[in-house]
């Protein structure tokens, strides 16, 4: 299965509803937020994942914290999501971009901005056990990550009023499209802390 395939496996309407229960919000918005928020994700990692050192570390992050397996036992991790890795790969993925990107979420889905936070720490590490499943049943090396990650992104992002809202609210190039000025902000960031 792929890596999208996968995320649409693991983010099923239990799982909404779970995370909408500990969220405090109603399962619609935060279905919404969920979908808002995957191109995101997807999209920093691709980013981040588009030079040598950056694919080799995300790389290494797979094969030592991600093998897939809180995809077997996600009601267990979303009742314990806040002592989970969120907050620190969010932190990898976003850096100091974080509250734009949480801004952009709650913007286009309606979601109120207190709760895409920890929507966001629930997210992170499905997407990276989906993407840790995938690499290791697909054997990708550090080379194919970024083609990969940007494939999902497109996947997960085309055709989605969600999106095309999100884009607009962080398309700073007008270009239509909000991944690259998402990457940019994040490249920046992560750019200037080397």
């Amino acid at each position: 299965m792929n890596l999208t395939g996968l995320l649409s496996e693991a983010l099923n309407s239990d799982t909404v509803s779970q995370i909408s229960q500990q969220i405090g919000a109603d399962e619609g918005t935060t279905g919404n937020a969920i979908q808002a928020a995957l191109p995101m994700l997807l999209g920093g990692l691709a980013n981040n994942s588009a030079n040598e050192t950056g694919a080799s570390s995300l790389l290494g992050a797979l094969d030592r914290d991600h093998d897939g397996s809180v995809l077997d036992d996600l009601g267990g991790f979303l009742g314990n999501f806040s002592s989970g890795p969120g907050a620190g790969i969010l932190g990898h993925i976003f850096g100091g971009q974080q509250g734009t990107v949480e801004q952009g979420v709650s913007q286009a889905s309606g979601l109120d901005m207190g709760k895409v936070g920890p929507l966001l720490m629930m997210l992170a590490p499905i997407v990276m056990g989906a993407l840790g499943r995938t690499q290791r049943e697909q054997g990708i090396g550090a080379g194919d990550l970024a083609g990969l990650l940007g494939g999902a992104t497109q996947q997960m992002g085309s055709g989605s009023p969600l999106m095309d809202m999100l884009s607009s609210v962080l398309d700073r190039d007008r270009d239509g499209s909000a991944i690259d000025d998402v990457a940019g902000m994040i490249g920046g960031f992560l750019g200037g802390r080397r």
